[in-house]
């Protein structure tokens, strides 16, 4: 799950990461409201969507009168940013933070997120503030300085100092530097995050080091037993069909593809589009329909999939473990009777009872198409998405 720049920032004060000044703003007028309430006449506003790269597409801009502020906001409200993190279909600006300008001298980046590889978490800093983290690893990756943290100890005070020295801050640059860093950890560790990302870390003119900006997600997993995380959600920033997937408990990723799939298991989910793919298509969705796969369940997958109007098959690809193929087999005819689904359906049952729901498939009054493996049931999918005959 993702957060808003203003609402990190809101977290980091509680931590005691210093932040600017700022205040979110829903329309024109509050803009200007909030406008007064920040020290001096220097101001950043700044567009609020789940994407970073905002200043690029012209959603941020540094405002020295309510005028200014007023134009910006008019400008911004209900524009629809493009970035090169939201995709060419941009997102629309809803909300903005006025901020208090500060007296840059130095751009840093800080990061931390888990480390899969070594199952330790990984506290990044770099010189390179302001420059797509991306970039800097591509083509300058050396300039990234790497503390790992033990899940058991923490991030250690020396592991911070040697990070702030790392960036060449001195004197009391290193000692700002050194709480901002502690009381990130505090806040990945308390809030359950799966990334913290600062870009830019800044240090101003009077040796402060302060976060400038506040990209926060979590472990959606742990979002049970953090009420006042779940809250700071805006569905509006999110794709619609995960959203509504997220709902029915169903784990469902869009893709381009046209080849829809519904599949219990991530593993097998995986390997299903893999194998999609080997054969000449392109998978439209990830869907993980778990292990229980009964008639709401199946029909819920299936209202998702043909809501994306660019499936032109649907490949359902199920084994029967933790539950019994002639299970899934009725479920899919009940949830076939409940709703239209006016496109070729190609169904693959392997493991328990796949017999006998296959005779249940075969005898069904309904159109199926059912596949005698999992590579039959992919070449008959992307066959059916291509306009083949069958």
């Amino acid at each position: 799950m993702k957060i808003h720049e203003y609402q990190g920032k809101e977290i980091f004060r509680q931590f005691g990461v210093t932040v600017p000044i700022g205040y979110p703003a829903f329309s024109i007028d509050e803009a200007v409201e909030m406008y007064d309430e920040i020290p001096g006449d220097l101001a950043v506003v700044k567009a609020q969507i789940h994407a970073g790269g905002r200043g690029k597409g012209g959603g941020v801009k540094l405002a020295h009168s309510e005028t200014d502020v007023r134009n910006y906001a008019r400008e911004m409200l209900g524009m629809n940013l493009v970035t090169h993190q939201t995709g060419p279909d941009g997102k629309q600006v809803q909300r903005l933070l006025i901020e208090a300008g500060v007296d840059i001298a130095r751009e840093l980046y800080a990061g931390i997120v888990l480390d899969r590889g070594r199952s330790e978490y990984v506290f990044m800093v770099s010189t390179e503030g302001g420059v797509e983290i991306e970039k800097v690893a591509q083509e300058t990756p050396d300039k990234i300085i790497k503390e790992w943290i033990n899940p058991g100890l923490g991030l250690r005070t020396y592991q911070a100092r040697q990070l702030a020295f790392a960036l060449g801050l001195t004197g009391k640059q290193v000692k700002e530097a050194v709480k901002i860093f502690m009381a990130l950890w505090q806040v990945f560790t308390a809030r359950d995050c799966s990334l913290i990302e600062i870009n830019p870390l800044v240090v101003t003119s009077d040796d402060q080091v302060m976060a400038l900006d506040a990209k926060l997600n979590f472990d959606d997993n742990a979002l049970f037993r953090h009420a006042e995380i779940r809250d700071l959600r805006d569905i509006s920033e999110e794709d619609q069909a995960e959203a509504k997937a997220a709902k029915f408990s169903l784990n469902y990723i869009k893709l381009d593809g046209n080849v829809g799939c519904m599949v219990n298991g991530a593993g097998l989910a995986m390997a299903t589009m893999d194998i999609i793919k080997i054969n000449g298509g392109e998978p439209a969705n990830f869907l993980d329909v778990g292990g229980v796969a009964n008639a709401a369940t199946v029909a819920n997958g299936f209202r998702l999939i043909i809501d994306d109007p660019n499936v032109q098959a649907i490949l359902v690809n199920i084994f029967g473990g933790i539950v019994r193929c002639d299970r899934v087999a009725n479920g899919i005819i009940k949830a076939l009777t409940e709703i239209e689904v006016d496109l070729p359906v190609i169904i693959r049952l392997e493991g328990t009872n796949a017999r006998k729901a296959a005779q249940l498939l075969e005898e069904a009054p309904l159109k199926f198409i059912v596949a005698d493996s999992l590579q039959d049931a992919a070449a008959k999918a992307v066959a059916a998405a291509q306009g083949g005959v069958l």
